[in-house]
């Protein structure tokens, strides 16, 4: 079975090591284009490319699908049998999703139908879901509606951040896809129809999203900067400045403070008040110009006040 493999960061890059050390023939890796990158905004590869350049695997970076029929004949004349869409960066036009004899599959960051769309994972913190996972799916025209083949799921800790669960899920998704492959190779993989009624959507996030809001239960503030960490980052102002917070965790005690006032500090960090009567103690943050340190070290040199 060929398989053509299309994804683009390291949560792609996850998935095509492993078909790769499984032994899956790959016939075609596509990937996006180059982008400016760091300070010198020098042209930068991303993860995939670099390593299926650095194992002979083809590469191809077509700025554009849609409406573009050099790149699905280039696409057909691969030869593959099924492709594998991992965080690719790009909705795979209809017509292109005809164009193999197996279809497209993909990997979802997420329990389907729960989170359709682009941040599953980040979500999943935000809302303070108990599970999350990964699911392996055919794609259809609408976003990440098509019939399931298999999911896993995991449980979402306390306290983890939307990176640390995104660096389990990659490696989970990774293995996943090769079970995937290796049911279809086998004949033996089950589709089964997403129910839309239970459908939820997972939306980018932009910088208006990273303010916190302190009138929420306290649960929720820490949901909000453990969804956000380590990007785009929860972001506080105290004193007029603005600090990105990456991590926090419950305090013992109850206020009868304002939210969002700073109730004292202690040996984790700074003590704030939320909305509900409980406080939230926050251990992590970067001062602007500064960088992301603990926040009892930032106290030993620095005062933050309301």
């Amino acid at each position: 079975m060929k398989v053509l493999f299309m994804g683009t960061p390291d949560f792609a890059l996850e998935s095509l090591k492993a078909i790769y050390e499984a032994g899956f023939d790959i016939c075609g890796v596509y990937t996006q284009p180059d982008k400016p990158a760091k300070r010198g905004m020098k042209l930068t590869a991303s993860p995939v490319k670099e390593y299926a350049l650095k194992n002979g695997l083809p590469v191809f970076q077509p700025a554009r699908l849609r409406n573009q029929p050099e790149v699905l004949e280039e696409m057909k004349s691969l030869g593959a049998d099924i492709a594998v869409v991992v965080a690719y960066g790009k909705l795979i036009p209809e017509d292109m999703l005809e164009c193999m004899p197996l279809g497209f599959i993909n990997i979802h960051g997420s329990l389907l139908p729960k989170y359709r769309g682009s941040a599953p994972i980040q979500w999943t913190v935000l809302n303070g879901e108990e599970l999350g996972g990964v699911t392996s799916m055919y794609l259809a025209p609408e976003m990440d509606a098509g019939d399931m083949i298999d999911m896993v799921s995991t449980p979402v800790g306390e306290y983890e951040t939307y990176g640390e669960l995104y660096d389990r899920l990659k490696v989970m998704g990774a293995e996943l896809l090769v079970n995937t492959l290796r049911a279809i190779e086998n004949g033996t993989a089950v589709r089964t129809p997403q129910n839309s009624a239970l459908a939820s959507f997972a939306p980018p996030l932009h910088r208006e999203d990273c303010p916190i809001d302190w009138t929420k239960p306290a649960r929720r503030v820490i949901n909000h900067i453990c969804g956000l960490a380590p990007k785009p980052a929860a972001t506080a102002e105290f004193g007029g400045e603005t600090f990105k917070i990456f991590a926090a965790v419950m305090a013992e005690d109850t206020t009868d403070l304002p939210a969002g006032r700073i109730v004292g500090q202690n040996k984790q960090g700074l003590v704030v008040a939320c909305g509900d009567g409980k406080a939230i103690v926050i251990t992590e943050l970067q001062a602007p110009g500064g960088k992301r340190m603990k926040t009892a070290d930032y106290l030993r040199g620095h005062k933050i006040t309301d």
